[in-house]
């Protein structure tokens, strides 16, 4: 009540005063003397109004103020005494005060006034302003750190609040690691290696390999089933699985120990089904993972990653498939799609080689004996392969090779595109051709890589082939021709070309299975010396050449060519020097650096003692064991060959084959 009542004073003399005042002018107006009266009289009950405010204000602040420093105290206090640590900094980033609990949990004694934030606590505080929280560990402890700027006036303060996650992440850690993941191991190639072994031999490795896999179980809390002659699903715990992740799943070495008769090694294809939230959805990835290690030839395990697939293994070759019952099937399928399809088209990878080209070539002869129009797109400033376009264009009337523009502009919903020497979609003579098409097929022999064509048709994709030329040369023995028709021998060239490429005159990569595809073209009609006259040089290619192998140097048994120059025939003349390198004694693999078109490229060669593979896709390329390469934007030739001397002596190790 004694609150109140100035504020009731004040207003009853505002009412007097303005009472006074109206009466002391009135009373002017009627009569002088008393209108001075008046005026004198509401003059002293202003100045007695003022003293009164002035007063009532003074104690009205000094009530505010002591309510005030209560208020601070108790924040004070309250932030002092808060389970949870708090401190506070200034504009240089130091402490400037902190509560108990964060003086007996983070400074653990320490005097930290004055100190600099940063030099304590290891967090950004830039990102932690911008972003308003961030998580840290401090001695075994993990926090969730929250932050909060204070500006007043001139002053300007960071408040930062440590909420303790430890027993959040303690939780999440163990239902992490006990999160269970499918995992598929088949055995490459079982039927066929099997198939001519004795009883007692198939008996006896049966129960090594079971053994083995028991083995690779034990230090787990996981299960296995077999539910095929040579496909074993097992479950096994996260934590498990790093393990073996990072032991890079050493039982595929253990495998190649086991052998049939005494001399056929048995290998494993491994997929893992890492990172899914569910069995079912674990399962699928795992089963990706498999497709993936035996679309790269077998003999390695593949995990899943956000940013694509991670590869263990690899370093045995590709074991070639007897039975053909395989290309039967696809020959006719493709033989159907064919008939269906109003024309075909057909087209390789970028800067295509004799291997694209000839396959096309191969193809498309067979699509014109079926009575179908077919139309190879080909970069002509681009391609490796001109002078066998020029010929194949000599012998033929049709306009069979068109550039990748026109062939955009003509196909159409009921035309066919074939792809011929790859499957990865950022290698196509035409991003934009795949694009439009709406039926696909692949032909390709290299090893499955993350972005490969994923809605095809018909994918037809042997790593263990010599050549694209090879598949093609298999498929049109089992097409149907009509009697009166016979097979194009220029055509037949054109796979000849392409398998002596891509096995250096039948050296490298050969197999029986290749040896009867050349037997079947030569019957055809192919002419060996025509062929070979395809892959002469001029005189300054061979002088280019030359110039690159006098520059190899050799380190860890690899043969390393810089090329300090450019010319339009890079691209040729770089792998046939890599090649002619590894005609040096002692050396395992060869590479040569150039630069072409504002990018570095490698070219790799192996005789297969060294997987170059697996040196090439450290570096973000690709290939086959014996043949890969690489290109690298934004960089030098001397950055890049300090770049492949330290992937050879990283990766050495497990690209030598076992």
């Amino acid at each position: 009540m004694k609150k109140k009542f100035p504020a009731v004073f004040i207003g009853f003399m505002s009412a007097l005063l303005l009472t006074s005042a109206f009466s002391s002018v009135m009373l002017y107006h009627y009569n002088n003397c008393l209108g001075v009266i008046g005026m004198v009289c509401t003059a002293i009950l202003l100045i007695a109004m003022a003293a009164l405010l002035i007063l009532s204000t003074r104690s009205t602040i000094r009530h505010i103020s002591k309510m005030n420093a209560h208020l601070e105290n108790s924040a004070a206090e309250y932030m002092n005494s808060l389970p949870a640590p708090i401190a506070v900094i200034d504009n240089h980033r130091q402490f400037v005060w902190y509560n108990q609990m964060f003086a007996e949990n983070i400074s653990r004694g320490d005097d930290l006034y004055g100190l600099v934030f940063s030099d304590y606590v290891k967090i950004d505080l830039d990102s932690l302003e911008q972003e308003g929280e961030c998580y840290c560990h401090i001695k075994g402890t993990v926090y969730k750190v929250h932050a909060e700027r204070f500006e007043q006036n001139d002053i300007s303060f960071l408040i930062i609040l440590f909420q303790d996650e430890t027993a959040y992440y303690s939780l999440k850690k163990a239902s992490d690691d006990s999160h269970p993941n499918v995992v598929i191991i088949t055995i490459d190639n079982y039927d066929e290696i099997m198939q001519n072994a004795k009883e007692s031999e198939k008996a006896l490795a049966s129960v090594e390999t079971e053994q083995l896999i028991e083995l690779f179980m034990s230090s787990t809390n996981g299960f296995i089933k077999k539910t095929s002659s040579n496909t074993f699903y097992a479950v096994m715990e996260n934590r498990h699985l790093e393990e073996k992740i990072e032991d890079k799943f050493k039982i595929l070495d253990s495998a190649r120990n086991i052998k049939i008769a005494g001399k056929y090694p048995l290998t494993f294809s491994i997929g893992v089904g890492q990172g899914a939230a569910t069995l079912a959805e674990s399962e699928k990835i795992a089963r990706q993972c498999l497709d993936m290690a035996l679309g790269r030839g077998g003999d390695q395990a593949v995990v899943k990653t956000d940013n694509g697939y991670r590869f263990f293994g690899g370093v045995s070759k590709g074991v070639e498939k007897m039975s053909r019952a395989k290309t039967r099937i696809i020959a006719n399928a493709l033989q159907d799609l064919i008939a269906n399809c109003d024309r075909v088209f057909l087209m390789g990878h970028r800067f295509g080689d004799l291997d694209s080209v000839g396959a096309c070539c191969g193809l498309a002869g067979a699509v014109e004996m079926l009575g179908k129009d077919a139309y190879i797109a080909v970069d002509r400033t681009h391609n490796l392969a001109s002078h066998l376009i020029d010929i194949i264009e000599e012998r033929t009337s049709d306009s069979l090779f068109i550039t990748p523009d026109e062939a955009v502009g003509m196909i159409g919903s009921r035309d066919l595109l074939i792809i011929t020497d790859t499957h990865n979609k950022d290698f196509l003579e035409s991003r934009a051709l795949y694009d439009r098409a709406q039926s696909v097929v692949v032909v390709d022999h290299h090893r499955k890589t993350v972005n490969f064509i994923d809605n095809a048709v018909i994918f037809y994709h042997e790593p263990y082939a010599s050549s694209a030329s090879e598949m093609v040369t298999e498929l049109i023995q089992y097409f149907n021709f009509s009697q009166d028709t016979r097979y194009p021998s220029y055509h037949a060239d054109a796979l000849l070309s392409g398998i002596m490429l891509d096995t250096k005159n039948f050296v490298m990569r050969t197999g029986v299975r290749t040896f009867e595809a050349a037997a079947y073209l030569k019957k055809l009609g192919a002419d060996t010396v025509a062929v070979k006259l395809l892959f002469s040089n001029s005189i300054d290619s061979y002088k280019r050449k030359a110039q690159i192998v006098s520059s190899a140097k050799i380190h860890n048994r690899c043969a390393i060519a810089t090329a300090d120059f450019k010319a339009d025939d890079m691209r040729l003349v770089a792998p046939q020097a890599a090649d002619e390198l590894l005609n040096i004694t002692d050396v395992d693999a060869s590479f040569v650096v150039y630069s072409f078109n504002n990018a570095v490229n490698i070219s790799a060669r192996s005789m297969g003692a060294l997987n170059v593979q697996v040196i090439m896709e450290t570096l973000g390329g690709g290939g086959h064991q014996t043949m890969a390469a690489v290109q690298l934007d934004n960089i030098t030739v001397e950055d890049a060959t300090k770049m492949l001397i330290s992937a050879i002596d990283s990766n050495r190790s497990d690209a030598l084959k076992n």
